[in-house]
């Protein structure tokens, strides 16, 4: 199985490089639909996987300046807490196996239909940010840092529950909270800020016993070189064609996700 395992992390890598999404809300559901892994595992897993992949793509955003790092510093005092909270949540609950499965996969049905949603709707939710005049809506200085941190907070606890969110609902909230932002700092923000979260949240996820190191090295194995090949064939591939086709796949896996 772990050549398989390899395969998938460089499928899922070159979708991540080439649009810049789907990390979690594809290899999530893909160990737990496809390879039959524990939903626990698969998110905690999927955590430190997302930690190692992104610090790459944080590293290269960092150096060419296109980081915010006010709002990073922002969100992570919401989401940091919020992933520790969640994580002693689950440690003090001990829920059963079957608990812990029905609440993951019920929040990770949750955030895969929304991340669809999402990206289906990407444009218009552009749109209603603009007022008549060409001018957008901005929420007024002084609720921005609180809004800012609430926004964490929501993301911190999705994440560290079903590894979804730190991707496209953290860019679009970004966009909402922060529209003059230019778009290559409004990634590169997200992509930064997710590198701590991501990796606080794994790392309470491996103290609670739920990620499977094998399944690791297999996935990054087969990921790293997917999302370098995918980084250097984005330019040749349009987003208006593979955006839609992202979203009804995760839309499908979604409603899988319901039933399992």
């Amino acid at each position: 199985m772990d050549w398989l395992y390899t395969l998938s992390g460089f499928l899922v890598g070159l979708i991540v490089g080439v649009t810049g999404v789907g990390g979690g809300s594809l290899m999530t559901p893909l160990l737990v639909l496809f390879f039959g892994v524990s939903p626990a595992t698969a998110v905690g897993t999927d955590l430190l996987y997302a930690s190692i992949t992104k610090s790459m793509g944080g590293w290269v955003h960092a150096v060419k300046g296109s980081v915010d790092w006010k709002v990073v510093k922002l969100l992570a005092l919401g989401s940091i807490p919020a992933a520790i909270i969640t994580i002693a949540s689950l440690k003090m609950l001990a829920l059963e196996e079957k608990t812990l499965r029905s609440l993951v996969t019920s929040v990770l049905s949750v955030a895969l239909l929304a991340t669809a949603a999402v990206l289906l709707l990407k444009d218009w939710i552009k749109k209603i940010a603009l007022r008549d005049d060409g001018t957008v809506y901005e929420l007024h200085h002084r609720y921005l840092p609180a809004a800012t941190i609430a926004t964490g907070v929501v993301v911190g606890a999705l994440v560290t529950v079903s590894s979804i969110g730190a991707g496209v609902l953290g860019t679009v909230a970004i966009l909402f909270l922060y529209p003059r932002l230019p778009a290559v700092k409004v990634v590169g923000t997200d992509i930064v800020h997710a590198v701590p979260l991501t990796a606080v949240a794994g790392m309470g996820h491996m103290a609670l016993g739920t990620v499977d190191f094998v399944l690791l090295g297999s996935l990054l194995l087969g990921s790293l070189p997917g999302i370098y090949i995918g980084s250097h064939l984005s330019a040749k591939v349009p987003e208006k064609v593979l955006r839609p086709l992202l979203a009804i796949m995760l839309l499908i896996i979604g409603l899988k996700m319901v039933f399992y």
